[in-house]
């Protein structure tokens, strides 16, 4: 790879880390060509961009863009790497799960995720990053929780309506059975 080349790839990385918040380092050594194959189509059909770069070329482009707030992934930075793009922050993460139990595999392994200007560093975090609330998520749980109280309000009135109702009709029946 000449010099042109190189600065070619660190500059289409520097737009991919531009435009997704969210990005995984992983290890997907010793995988089979066929693997890796099924990897990538996996993460195509669930919109996620999958490539695979040299560790200094992934380096120079997250320098480039702000080297403070990449520090952390720069540890993460050795061996053979695949970079996973993704909007949604916990969609990589399950696919590493699901293709390792798939094929029962210990590859790919999280190197690192950096998820909302958050360094997630080590496999040990897979499962935390499955958890993963995201944003829209969130927002509705508080929207969710927030009417809750409401809703009680208005279902006791209306309960109150209903058992006025009741009251009235059981009044008119035993009035007509007294006469």
């Amino acid at each position: 790879m000449n010099k042109d080349q190189k600065n070619e790839v660190i500059e289409v990385l520097k737009d991919k880390f531009n435009q997704y918040n969210n990005f995984y380092i992983t290890n997907t050594e010793s995988l089979s060509v066929a693997q890796v194959s099924k990897l990538r189509r996996i993460c195509f059909d669930k919109k996620i961009e999958m490539k695979v770069a040299k560790n200094t070329l992934i380096r120079k482009a997250l320098e480039g863009l702000d080297s403070s707030r990449y520090a952390g992934v720069f540890e993460s930075l050795n061996g053979v790497t695949a970079l996973m793009f993704s909007e949604n922050a916990k969609e990589p993460a399950l696919i590493i799960s699901s293709f390792r139990k798939e094929g029962n595999l210990e590859k790919p392994v999280l190197k690192a995720a950096f998820i909302d200007g958050d360094v997630f560093e080590g496999d040990d975090q897979l499962k935390a990053l499955i958890n993963l609330k995201s944003k829209h998520d969130l927002i509705g749980e508080i929207i969710g929780l927030l009417q809750s109280p409401a809703k009680n309000v208005i279902s006791g009135l209306n309960a109150g309506n209903k058992l006025a109702g009741l009251i009235k009709a059981l009044e008119a029946r035993a009035e007509a059975s007294a006469n």
